[in-house]
């Protein structure tokens, strides 16, 4: 972007035209300070800062694992570093699952090795059987019971890659929903292809729910280039495996839900809520997910609340386990459930840090001035303004759900999915550039929503659409 772009985007918005009565709006004093911190996110390394620290001195940190209880330690003791005036913490139980080992293999004249990992909630155990291949979840559905005993199921899905990701939502079906349907068709064990995009040998790991009444069975999701070999060996005939995993859930764990504040300074009651979540799974070290997430939201709260003193709290929340159940997220929003009109906007990053390039959200009509200055200062970073269109991400989609406004930023996820779940989550994935975009335009939002002139609608609106990715 050039400086002429940006000097001739903040004259425009200078120059608009003033609110009319009941409108919400920012004063040409919030836009200039909100130009400059724009700006001065793109030049600031602090984001990559907290980033490199969460993934090199925490590394993976998967709910109830003693990496889970270091990163809350070193999310009480960043936001301290970092500034915060407040840091507080609120317990989170939920049921523990342990990974401990695991391994496939293919039996008989062609036998090898198999490379796959046990889905988050799958039960222990060892299975061998022959493989009976479903080249879509709703064939496997339509399964007779029965007619699967003793055998092994294999989804075999292959999850498109978009720029939106929304290919995650077949993937990630296949993932939390088949296992159930193999289990009543009388299936001793089921493996699937990945919900992930890449053509490496790193499978992708997630959680998988089985409904009530239904036999657990084990299950593990193969890599696509060994669900193509499968594929192929069950095409030249019969194919028996085995699956051996050993995991399982072992009691419950409290974890904490670490939350930072930076404090208003006439509205501190109102707050600006941003978010990430701090647990990530255990294959890779959780750069892109979600501590891409943590890092954009303490980054742009902090930044934002060095340009001056917000008017209204701006908070950051870095949830527990939301991989398994967006169980701290629903601890959150409980414990908002009353204060909905004091919750000035919700906006979370759990999309990786792919460049954003879309912003939308929900927000009151009166709202709509101040988010359209909110997309006039997002215009030079190449964004798009689409409102009434995206969610919250994640945990704080359950605040969204209450009747908080939401902001909501579509990240680029061309290549999310190529990392997401699987061993290659590291920092090198990363782009510091894009990173700083992102933080620039999470700080714009928050720092506009801290200080605008009104509300944005918190507790007038109805309840959004069902959310539909995650």
């Amino acid at each position: 972007m050039t400086r002429t772009l940006l000097a001739v985007s903040l004259a425009s918005l200078l120059a608009s035209s003033p609110a009319f009565a009941g409108e919400t709006k920012a004063s040409p004093a919030t836009v200039q300070a909100a130009a400059a911190l724009r700006d001065q996110a793109l030049k600031d390394n602090t984001g990559w800062k907290v980033l490199e620290s969460l993934t090199t001195e925490v590394g993976q940190r998967m709910a109830g694992s003693e990496g889970d209880a270091r990163a809350v330690e070193w999310a009480k003791a960043k936001f301290k570093e970092l500034g915060f005036d407040k840091v507080w913490t609120q317990p989170v139980t939920f049921p523990k699952w342990e990974r401990r080992s695991e391994h496939g293999e293919v039996l008989g004249a062609h036998s090898q090795k198999l490379v796959l990992t046990a889905l988050g909630g799958s039960p222990g155990g060892t299975v061998e059987g022959e493989v009976v291949r479903f080249d879509s979840l709703e064939a496997l559905q339509n399964a007779a019971p029965g007619s699967l005993a003793g055998k092994i199921a294999f989804v075999d899905v292959m999850m498109p890659r978009a720029k939106d990701g929304h290919g995650y939502g077949i993937g990630s079906r296949v993932r939390t929903t088949g296992a159930s349907s193999a289990s009543k068709a009388g299936a001793i064990g089921y493996v699937m292809r990945p919900a992930g995009t890449d053509w490496e040998r790193n499978p992708h790991t997630g959680m998988t729910r089985f409904e009530n009444g239904v036999k657990p069975i084990p299950e593990a999701s193969l890599t696509n280039i060994d669900a193509d070999q499968l594929a192929r060996l069950v095409k030249l005939g019969p194919t028996r495996i085995r699956v051996a995993l050993d995991c399982g859930f072992n009691g419950e764990y409290t974890s904490q839900n670490v939350i930072g504040e930076i404090t208003g300074s006439s509205k501190p009651d109102e707050i600006v809520a941003l978010a990430g979540h701090l647990d990530s799974w255990d294959l890779g070290t959780g750069a892109i997910d979600d501590g891409s997430g943590v890092a954009i939201s303490m980054a742009a709260a902090q930044l934002a609340g060095k340009m001056k003193r917000p008017e209204r709290t701006i908070r950051v929340v870095a949830f527990a386990n939301e991989e398994q159940g967006l169980w701290g997220g629903r601890v959150y929003a409980e414990s908002q459930k009353d204060k909905i009109a004091k919750s000035q906007i919700v906006m979370e990053s759990d999309s990786g840090p792919g460049r954003v390039y879309e912003f939308g959200g929900t927000w009151s009509k009166d709202a709509e001035p101040a988010m359209a200055q909110v997309a006039e200062l997002l215009k030079p970073l190449g964004i798009a303004y689409t409102p009434g269109k995206g969610e919250a991400e994640s945990e704080m989609g359950l605040m969204q759900g209450a009747g908080s406004a939401a902001g909501a930023f579509a990240h680029d996820a061309t290549r999310y999915f190529d990392l997401h779940h699987t061993p290659n989550d590291t920092l090198d994935k990363v782009d510091p550039e894009d990173l700083r975009v992102d933080i620039a335009a999470y700080a714009t939002l928050a720092f506009i929503a801290a200080n605008v002139d009104g509300s944005l609608g918190s507790g007038t609106m109805p309840a959004p659409e069902p959310r539909k990715r995650r």
